[in-house]
């Protein structure tokens, strides 16, 4: 598997260091030469030096046989506009993290439907600790080829849910509305602006990410 970080974070170069433990290739774009200098010591690893939002420098990583895409460089900013450029040019899957959970409906009306929130995510994981909840239990039931996907309502989608043109093994399991949890059944209207969440599977998954990219029906 070949992977590309964008921005030599802590969380990068760790991510980094057990993917070249497993056997896989991984190439660093990092703005600061320092940077890269001083990890070319301790990872075996290919690096690029410069700004990883511009398209010729990722580029040169050659996008079509990337598996994987990691924009993790300290501006959400620069990640989510890293993360369409890269998408342009014909990586895989891109994975982005925001530290500021405001851009989370943003991410998802774009397409970015693979985004990381340490903040929300460490806050949650601390919150079911301090009230006693397993938190394993969601890892232990999502697991095999099963997968969640998300996207946001445009005009085309309004209406009855049932209505949704979904693949065969793809259900709607809940929505937000204005941020707020609701569940779903078939009686449900859908309402423009709402994020719908699907269960579905990994090869399914594709066909609802081609489907809602950019929040938008093609």
């Amino acid at each position: 598997m070949k992977v590309v970080f964008i921005g030599a974070s802590s969380l990068a170069v760790a991510t980094a260091k057990l993917l070249l433990l497993a056997g896989h290739e991984v190439i660093i774009i990092e703005t600061d030469k320092a940077v890269i200098d001083e990890l070319m010591e301790s990872l075996d690893c290919v690096f690029v030096h410069g700004n990883g939002s511009k398209p010729a420098i990722l580029k040169e990583t050659e996008p079509t046989s990337i598996d994987i895409l990691f924009c993790l460089t300290k501006s959400d900013e620069a990640n989510i506009i890293a993360s369409l450029v890269a998408r342009s040019l014909g990586f895989k899957r891109v994975i982005i993290r925001i530290e500021d959970p405001e851009f989370e409906h943003i991410c998802v009306e774009l397409g970015l439907n693979d985004t990381i929130i340490p903040t929300l995510t460490n806050a949650r994981y601390l919150a079911n600790i301090a009230a006693g909840r397993n938190i394993l239990e969601l890892s232990a039931v999502i697991r095999g080829n099963v997968r969640l996907f998300n996207f946001v309502v445009d005009e085309a989608d309004e209406g009855p849910i049932e209505e949704l043109d979904l693949p065969k093994q793809s259900r709607v399991i809940f929505l937000y509305r204005d941020n707020v949890f609701q569940p779903t059944d078939a009686d449900t209207e859908l309402k423009k602006g709402d994020e719908v969440v699907l269960v579905t599977t990994t090869g399914e998954y594709e066909k609802l990410h081609a489907k809602w990219s950019n929040g938008k029906v093609k």
